[in-house]
């Protein structure tokens, strides 16, 4: 599995996490596999969303897309940092 790890405020979150979750459709037909949203501990606005997916190719595609650019734009999203991850490991301590 490969993981993406994107890190980015948000003008609001309430505003975004509605964009963000009409969209799970297209994340799930896109590759997306599983997800977790996350926030900085004094900082509401701050969201980290940490995925898994079928490729990092598929991530790539999706998140390149002109359909998310816009959807980013109408969701309020600032300067999305994008890292894509391969696993090498994992565990259950």
């Amino acid at each position: 599995m490969n993981h993406v790890l994107i890190i980015h405020e948000v003008e609001d979150y309430e505003a975004w996490k509605k964009v963000f979750d009409n969209a799970a459709i297209l994340r799930r037909e896109a590759g997306e596999r599983s997800y977790q949203v996350l926030k900085y501990e004094n900082q509401p606005n701050k969201i980290v969303h940490f995925s898994t997916w079928t490729s990092t190719e598929d991530a790539k595609a999706f998140f390149q897309s002109p359909q998310l650019v816009k959807i980013r734009k109408d969701a309020g999203v600032k300067a999305p940092k994008f890292i894509y991850l391969e696993q090498l490991e994992s565990g259950v301590l």
